[in-house]
């Protein structure tokens, strides 16, 4: 069952412009140790951090929160499962509303699609609880 749906997508050019003005008090603020240790091994460092920060809005959208309620840019962290699929870490308040808008007997599963087309990055997260009983496949 689907608990939430939200996307983003943002200019690539506006995180650019953030990272060169901020710098790294911009990346600790919003980004993981994990998220800033991939992006910045990236050729399109920008981009890479473009989309992290898009998904980071689409799922505070899909937690129904947005950026308040106890929900910080920190608590979402883009990750890859073994099998490369990205997903998003959810820590703090973002794993406290996870945990409120996922029913009794069900597990949260957070996918994440990510994606970048020069000036755009966008990302699309959709959060679902998978029914725990017997007899129950998950892809």
């Amino acid at each position: 069952m689907i608990l939430g749906i939200g996307n983003d997508i943002i200019d690539i050019r506006r995180i650019e412009s953030t990272i060169e003005r901020f710098g790294d008090r911009f990346l600790r603020r919003v980004f993981t140790d994990i998220e800033r240790t991939r992006s910045d091994g990236r050729a399109g460092r920008a981009a890479s951090y473009a989309k992290r920060f898009a998904a980071k809005e689409a799922c505070a959208k899909a937690l129904g929160t947005g950026l308040r309620r106890g929900v910080f840019w920190r608590d979402m962290g883009v990750i890859n499962l073994r099998s490369g699929r990205p997903t998003i870490s959810l820590t703090g308040g973002a794993a406290a509303q996870l945990e409120r808008i996922t029913p009794k007997g069900y597990r949260p599963r957070v996918d994440v699609t990510l994606t970048d087309d020069f000036p755009w990055a966008e990302a699309v997260v959709v959060i679902s609880g998978v029914h725990d009983g017997p007899g129950t496949t998950t892809v």
